[in-house]
């Protein structure tokens, strides 16, 4: 059986590992072992971010429409009740853009939950 050499697969792999670690510090970005173990730890806190960055994002909504809201005399959840009970299906991604915007339609859907969450059940 003819002998297999390894060289340029080894090498190529190698490449591909330093080349995710471009621009670390330090032996991180130039030694093969060093920029491994950076580059899979990396991984791991990209897979785990992109998950937390959605419950992160939803807070910044909430604080927004709760401030907007606050200075119009409402609460956040008198704010989300009334829009609820009126029937107003805006999620708050949305809500928070028109806040952050100083939307007019924006001050439409505060007095609309104001109308609703006063009169109480309807």
């Amino acid at each position: 059986m003819a002998r297999v050499k390894r060289g340029t697969t080894v090498k190529q792999k190698h490449n591909k590992i330093l080349a995710r670690a471009k621009g670390y510090l330090g032996r991180h970005s130039t030694t093969y072992r060093a920029a491994r173990e950076k580059t899979e730890k990396a991984g791991q806190y990209a897979y785990r971010d992109r998950r937390v960055k959605k419950r992160e994002f939803r807070g910044l909504w909430i604080v927004r429409i709760n401030a907007a809201v606050r200075s119009h005399g409402l609460t956040y959840s008198q704010f989300m009740n009334g829009l609820k009970k009126s029937g107003i299906e805006l999620d708050r991604k949305v809500l928070a853009q028109m806040a952050y915007d100083n939307d007019a339609n924006f001050i439409k859907l505060v007095d609309a939950a104001k109308r609703f969450s006063a009169k109480g059940d309807k």
